[in-house]
């Protein structure tokens, strides 16, 4: 072998390794959620941008423990998403779909440590900031609304849109929707409506808002701060909250029909809502109407009783409760239906079973999605 052939040789073996190497690399996937400490404080970055950062079973659990752990040796923490597009656009639902009537059903798993992350998030004992920048819906909304401080941005887009693919407002929307003042929550539960900017604060999600250009800095301000105080850290979010230039004293967007929502959503019943918005009969009205008619029945029953008894339930007594119904709702056609035709197939025509509000009874509701569970399946908060 002459020596130039030698030397290529020798080349050979060393570079292929090296290159096998970077490429084994630069094929490593990224981590679903990133998990840093700064000092004494602890930063959660959903990381899954081209998914909108979509929750999946994954990322529930390296949050839950890392996040119970932090409870402990943490002065605060901060939940943020990667991209620019969404902190988080709910929860994977197509991929729990797609499981249902395996032996390994997603879904048994997906909701139980779901529920039992947002149940964390609500009694964590150090401040927990939410910077729900862009798309915050469904799941987003569980990481975000039952924290001490969620701060919105104009890029900031606020939905619980549930009722549109056969499930209901989950997460502990039984809590918190009725929270929100008058029967605004109702109407945001059963219609799916979606806030945006700085409606977002209005309607009380949210606690403070800030220049989606300036949500860096907020964050360093918060990250600079020495063993920080309670109070340092409101003081932080106070400060960009009132130096925020976006929507200045722009009035809520729903201001002009709170008193038809108010009239028409304090209904008895779903059918008893339509019926008021029939007679109300202004183009607000009807338009809702005609979303109504769009939503799953069942989904609508669902959410209607549920929004109603989570207003006297804690946040533990409604995880409970959404976890019973979630139990058999998911297993059923409107869920995988209504998946399938918002989120998969995207035609948008869901063919709800039942089709009609009159087919589903408020007894079978009551009955069939409410009721306890076997000791062994309930919730174990």
């Amino acid at each position: 072998m002459l020596p130039c052939q030698l030397r290529s040789l020798r080349l050979s073996t060393v570079v292929r390794p090296l290159l096998l190497h970077a490429r084994t690399m630069a094929a490593a996937p990224e981590p679903v959620v990133i998990l840093q400490e700064v000092a004494d404080k602890g930063v959660i970055t959903l990381n899954r941008p081209k998914a909108l950062n979509a929750l999946n079973h994954e990322m529930i659990q390296l949050i839950q423990p890392r996040l119970k752990e932090w409870e402990a040796t943490k002065s605060m923490v901060i939940i943020k998403g990667a991209g620019e597009k969404a902190f988080c656009a709910g929860g994977d639902v197509r991929a729990i779909v797609e499981t249902v009537g395996k032996p390994d059903a997603l879904g048994e798993c997906f909701f139980r440590d779901e529920y039992i992350l947002n149940c964390l998030i609500g009694t964590l004992h150090i401040p927990y900031i939410a910077l729900i920048d862009g798309i915050t819906m469904g799941g987003g909304v569980g990481l975000s609304v039952h924290g001490q401080y969620r701060v919105a941005t104009e890029r900031t887009v606020f939905a619980m849109p549930e009722t549109g693919i056969g499930l209901f407002p989950d997460v502990g929307g039984s809590y918190f929707l009725p929270r929100l003042g008058g029967r605004l929550g109702m109407y945001l539960a059963l219609t799916g409506h979606r806030l945006k900017g700085r409606d977002v604060l209005k309607a009380g999600v949210a606690t403070h808002v800030c220049d989606a250009a300036r949500i860096g800095d907020l964050e360093e301000s918060l990250l600079n701060l020495q063993s920080p105080y309670p109070e340092d850290v409101a003081a932080v979010l106070q400060k960009f909250h009132d130096e925020a230039a976006f929507s200045k004293d722009a009035p809520f967007s729903l201001q002009s029909v709170l008193p038809k929502i108010q009239s028409c959503f304090s209904g008895a019943s779903v059918e008893e809502i339509c019926r008021n918005l029939e007679k109300d009969g202004s183009e607000w009205a009807l338009k809702q109407l005609e979303i109504l008619k769009k939503m799953s029945p069942t989904s609508l029953k669902v959410t209607f009783q549920q929004v109603e008894r989570g207003a006297n339930l804690t946040l533990q007594e409604c995880l409970t409760m959404e976890h019973r119904i979630v139990k058999r709702i998911y297993k059923e056609h409107d869920f995988s239906e209504g998946v399938g035709a918002v989120l998969i197939k995207k035609h948008q025509k869901p063919v709800w079973k039942p089709a009609s509000l009159s087919e589903v009874s408020d007894e079978h509701i009551a009955s069939h999605y409410f009721s306890p569970l076997d000791p062994a399946e309930e919730l174990p908060l």
